[in-house]
């Protein structure tokens, strides 16, 4: 990578006290790398793989963050909400677009702490290095069709 990876967070701010630390574990992580980022907010988890799909569009950023928080409840709403958010972010993933998969699915709000926590579990660096593997993905493959 010859620059700094420009990379966009979408966050679903659903539960905005789960997100905010699963950001701040995400900016530390951009931060040591020398990335740069910005922020977009969407309204729930079901407008990550959208809100993506039309950034992507623009070719102003190297790759994208997903972040949310999906938690069970006591209606099958759960199910279709991770399954389609995990859909539509996998049909981007597989289209070239790089992404760092970081919406938590868990059964309960102690779950999501734990996960989000950068104490703990920090999902969010952990998708900072699938997001930042990706962007090299694509760089080497989008150079290698340039020489041809």
């Amino acid at each position: 990578m010859a620059e700094a990876p420009r990379i966009l967070i979408v966050t679903s701010r659903y539960y905005a006290h789960i997100t905010a630390e699963l950001e701040a574990g995400v900016v530390e992580g951009l931060d040591k790398v020398g990335a740069t980022h910005e922020f977009l907010e969407v309204p729930g988890a079901f407008e990550i793989p959208g809100a993506i799909s039309m950034a992507a569009q623009t070719g102003e950023w190297d790759g994208f963050v997903a972040l949310g928080c999906v938690i069970r409840g006591e209606t099958s709403h759960y199910d279709l909400i991770t399954n389609e958010v995990a859909r539509g972010l996998m049909e981007l993933s597989i289209a070239g677009v790089p992404l760092g998969f970081g919406v938590l699915t868990v059964e309960n709000e102690e779950q999501a702490k734990v996960r989000a926590d950068r104490k703990q579990k920090n999902k969010g660096a952990e998708v900072v290095a699938a997001v930042l593997r990706m962007v090299g993905l694509s760089y080497r493959f989008s150079k290698g069709a340039e020489d041809e």
